[in-house]
């Protein structure tokens, strides 16, 4: 066997009947910016050589899981592009990754579980799909939602006329025992949309999901996280926009400082939603909610510098793409966070109660009160659906709650 410095071995050169799907792998990349030869060779070397492996060691596309990525990672072979000072080169496993996203294979990788798409139900289909229609939330949370119905399925049964609210109430309780307080949560909202949607139908007794347990939770309780408004224009400050991150990054940071938009709000926005004649930026946020918020001069200013020097040309309407190829949208709301998290680095701020895209958020609801903005404002620029929700920043208000704070009884506060 002779191989080629850090490459494929030449055994592992012919995909067999899955050569089709990597010559269309291949042109997949060209339409996502892989532009020169030197970055398609490198990405489809690595899935060639997956390919190969598979074949040899007999493992068929669909049984593929952590577990087999793993032991491609470490199997005895003359290539030498996976490894680097005696490792795996994590980006190696990667474009792998790509490959597999790419065939619908890779999507749910878990360990030791085959990456398939878990059997749903017909009912919990028709489920998620009446939340899709009906609801207005994530595609993620739908998929979740209909996983955790899935789960309890077997102790609720598959006939909802059978459904009492002694049999809803055991259901949540066993889960209680084997499960965290945020997952039981999760639970207790998919279960009570699922009994809703039922009923709405017809299929179960009505007023069934007000039979799902509550357990002790006391909302609001904990003080909103915020920066000081100098510490906001530090963070904005210290991150100077002359690397195309920083343009982009510096961007995305003011929105979210002025406006309090959502990490969410950042990967959905698109460049329609942008009137640059009205200074006006338009938001979709939770439930479809949508709105148009007035885009400060500062941001604008950031975003159009983004638009016009930095932002890759792709087949996206979305306003924030990756900067290297693939051209394509953040995966999810973490990279937001990431964005603040290192320009809290840069700036020298590590006593911060929290590092997400929601601090920019919580700050600037708090600034706006201190500014003497009213909650009614407050809670339009941030979308919220209760009053309750706005008020709660009102308790980092210290001045103001003393002003209003009654006597402790007795005269002497224990």
């Amino acid at each position: 066997m002779t191989n080629t410095k850090r490459g494929v071995p030449a055994a592992c050169s012919d995909p067999g009947l899955l050569k089709p799907l990597l010559q269309r792998f291949e042109e997949h990349l060209s339409t996502q910016g892989y532009a020169t030869q030197d970055t398609l060779r490198v990405n489809l070397s690595a899935s060639r050589h997956f390919v190969c492996w598979m074949n040899q060691v007999g493992i068929n596309p669909g049984e593929v899981n952590d577990t087999i990525i793993e032991q491609f990672a470490r199997h005895k072979c003359q290539s030498t592009a996976r490894w680097w000072h005696g490792g795996v080169v994590p980006a190696y496993l990667a474009r792998i990754r790509q490959f597999l996203r790419f065939v619908a294979v890779g999507r749910i990788v878990r360990a030791g579980a085959a990456v398939t798409p878990p059997k749903v139900d017909a009912r919990v289909a028709e489920f998620q799909s009446w939340l899709r229609h009906h609801r207005g939330i994530s595609e993620r949370t739908i998929n979740r939602h209909g996983l955790l119905v899935m789960r309890m399925m077997p102790a609720l049964g598959t006939d909802p006329a059978d459904y009492n609210a002694q049999r809803i109430r055991q259901v949540i309780l066993e889960e209680s025992r084997r499960c965290s307080r945020a997952y039981l949560a999760m639970m207790r909202t998919a279960l009570r949309g699922y009994l809703k949607f039922l009923i709405t139908r017809g299929e179960c007794k009505p007023w069934l999901d007000q039979a799902v347990p509550v357990f002790a939770h006391w909302r609001l309780s904990s003080l909103p996280r915020y920066l000081t408004d100098p510490d906001i224009e530090r963070v904005i400050g210290a991150w100077e926009a002359n690397t195309p991150h920083r343009i982009r990054d510096k961007a995305i940071l003011l929105l979210l400082a002025r406006l309090g938009l959502r990490g969410g709000d950042i990967l959905a926005m698109r460049l329609a939603d942008i009137e640059w004649m009205q200074g006006t930026l338009r938001v979709r946020g939770k439930g479809r909610k949508e709105v148009r918020l007035p885009l400060p001069q500062d941001a604008g200013d950031a975003l159009l510098a983004y638009i016009n020097q930095v932002r890759p040309l792709a087949n996206s309407d979305r306003v924030f793409l990756r900067l290297h190829a693939p051209f394509q949208t953040f995966a999810n709301s973490s990279a937001i966070s990431q964005v603040v998290q290192r320009a809290l680095e840069r700036a020298g701020i590590t006593d911060t109660p929290s590092q997400g895209a929601n601090l920019m958020r919580h700050s600037a609801a708090t600034s706006l009160l201190r500014a003497g903005a009213s909650l009614d404002a407050v809670g339009s620029m941030l979308r919220h659906r209760s009053p309750n929700t706005t008020a709660h920043y009102a308790k980092v208000d210290v001045v103001m709650l003393s002003q209003i704070a009654q006597p402790w009884p007795g005269g002497t506060s224990c």
